[in-house]
């Protein structure tokens, strides 16, 4: 039996096998390419990384030869950057105002898509509608009421004052309405049968059905509130207040910028963030996926 007269089998959406376990030579061509094509975006990804974690370890005199290894490997921007500068504040500020947006925006936009979803009240798709709305409008114009909302609240210069224009996100609302609707009514009317009242529903019944949305959405705010940098510099007036990302500019000036201890403190801004890649990476795939096939 010839190999073009075999009937095939799909075993895998990448790999065609015959019955009897061989591949097509056109699959591992296929396969090849794929590989080849991941290991070059993979090594263009991660290069800045490196010559980042690379430029962090080189002395001052080394920043301008363009190398990409250091020469004489050193420690000494950790030591500056850790003991010589308000960096130590500025991570405790991020890590605090991410919390605060992500603990914020799980809470709200779970209770708010678990209100639109199954609950009807008045002008309900009036609502809906007009909090959507909110996406087509750019932030930088939103930047200055909320300046205003700032100042007139007493928010200036707060941690509070930083976190606010992300507690509650019109996004996050949207995805997680999405994801309750799938929330089987049936359970929900069982359990109001058997006497739970609907915050134990919400809690015990619709929480645990869309985990995969709620880590993607908490996931994806914790690395837009580490990352913010506009608001930010526009709210925090003092060294005291800043985030990492503000902090950061400083080491840049009018005579010239210290881009051995800018790549000290971004190498150790992304450790947060790789922590919680490594943590959740299941999560985080996942709900990229549920997140593309619910929208």
């Amino acid at each position: 039996m010839t190999l073009a007269s075999e009937e095939t089998v799909v075993q895998d959406p990448t790999v065609l096998t015959t019955r009897r376990g061989e591949r097509r030579p056109g699959s591992w061509l296929g396969q090849a390419l794929t590989y080849l094509l991941l290991i070059l975006g993979a090594t263009i990804m991660i290069i800045p990384f490196i010559w980042m974690v690379a430029t962090s370890l080189k002395p001052g005199s080394e920043i301008l030869k363009y190398t990409f290894l250091p020469q004489e490997p050193t420690l000494q921007n950790y030591q500056e950057v850790l003991f010589g500068t308000r960096f130590p504040t500025w991570y405790i500020n991020s890590i605090i105002v991410a919390i605060i947006s992500t603990t914020s925006v799980v809470i709200f936009d779970s209770l708010a898509g678990y209100t639109f979803a199954k609950f009807e009240f008045p002008l309900k798709n009036l609502w809906f509608i007009l909090i959507l709305s909110t996406l087509m409008v750019p932030t930088e114009m939103l930047i200055i009421p909320w300046f205003q909302m700032a100042v007139k609240y007493g928010w200036n210069d707060t941690f509070w004052g930083i976190a606010f224009p992300g507690v509650i996100t019109a996004a996050g609302l949207f995805l997680m309405r999405q994801f309750m609707q799938g929330v089987p009514d049936e359970l929900m009317d069982a359990a109001r049968i058997d006497g739970m009242n609907e915050l134990g529903i919400f809690l015990r019944i619709a929480v645990p059905l869309v985990k995969p949305a709620i880590a993607a959405l908490a996931i994806f705010n914790f690395l837009g509130n580490w990352n913010a940098y506009i608001w930010p510099l526009i709210v925090a007036s003092t060294q005291a207040k800043f985030t990492l990302p503000v902090g950061l500019a400083f080491f840049s000036g009018e005579s010239g910028s210290d881009w051995e201890l800018i790549m000290t403190g971004a190498t150790l801004a992304t450790i947060p963030l790789l922590i919680v890649f490594m943590i959740f990476q299941r999560q985080i795939i996942r709900g990229i996926a549920l997140t593309g096939l619910k929208g």
